[in-house]
């Protein structure tokens, strides 16, 4: 029974993507609403990416400087970890599961809400494909601008490592300067935005498909709301140990 469940739930999903991932009717309106979804889910999401990044930089240089105790170690290694934490993991999979509670909730509470009022069914009385005009422009603006959060995560994260070891003192500027200079492999940067285009669109497909499919009233578009969240956190890391497997191991 929750197999078949399952795999109904699957198929749903699919046909809904078959009909968001259409020609737009009107090129000009897609680019309009395509404008206010990067302001609303990605430009609106800029502080708190920053807060997080920074504070996390901060503890990850930190509490790597504490447990280094042996004097054959390098304090240089404080700024490289910073970095490898910071590129490989944190920015795109925790930074990720945060816009999934952020971003994704609201996206599937907007369109549930839409549902529940019967304003999806007015639009595909006036011949408007729903799917198409409410989730392809959410997907297109996250995986367009959260690559740019992901940067800023990136970047912010790693200065506030080096703002940290130099306030406290820990580490002296040139160290973590050298360790974040060394043994860089290009190729973790292409990782990390690989998992950021994929986590990007399962966080706005599964979220526009749980609010798309709501049923009920203000009470379900609640619930589903909150199950965008838990399902896109699990997938993300899901895929992030696929992804890992696949591209790094």
């Amino acid at each position: 029974m929750l197999i078949t469940g399952t795999l109904q739930t699957i198929g749903e999903y699919v046909l809904l993507m078959f009909e968001t991932f259409k020609r737009p009717d009107k090129g000009p309106v897609f680019r309009r609403q395509l404008l206010v979804e990067i302001i609303g889910l990605g430009v609106d999401s800029i502080g708190l990416v920053v807060l997080m990044s920074v504070f996390t930089g901060a503890i990850v240089a930190l509490q790597t400087a504490y447990n280094i105790d042996s004097p054959f170690i390098p304090l240089s290694m404080v700024g490289y970890t910073t970095r490898q934490l910071m590129v490989l993991e944190f920015s795109p999979t925790i930074i990720s599961i945060i816009l999934a509670g952020k971003v994704g909730s609201r996206i599937a509470s907007e369109i549930g809400t839409m549902r529940v009022t019967e304003q999806i069914d007015a639009l595909r009385v006036m011949g408007v494909n729903p799917a198409n005009f409410l989730i392809l422009p959410k997907i297109t603006a996250s995986m367009l601008f959260n690559p740019v959060l992901i940067t800023f995560s990136m970047a912010v994260g790693i200065w506030g490592g080096w703002a940290a070891c130099v306030v406290t003192g820990l580490v002296s500027s040139v160290d973590y300067v050298e360790g974040l200079r060394g043994w860089f492999e290009p190729f973790t940067v292409t990782y990390a935005f690989i998992k950021t285009l994929v986590f990007a669109f399962i966080i706005t497909s599964v979220s526009g498909f749980l609010g798309y499919t709501v049923k009920g009233g203000s009470v379900e578009v609640g619930r589903n709301s909150t199950r965008a969240v838990v399902i896109s956190s699990v997938l993300i890391i899901g895929f992030d140990l696929l992804l890992t497997q696949l591209l790094l191991v």
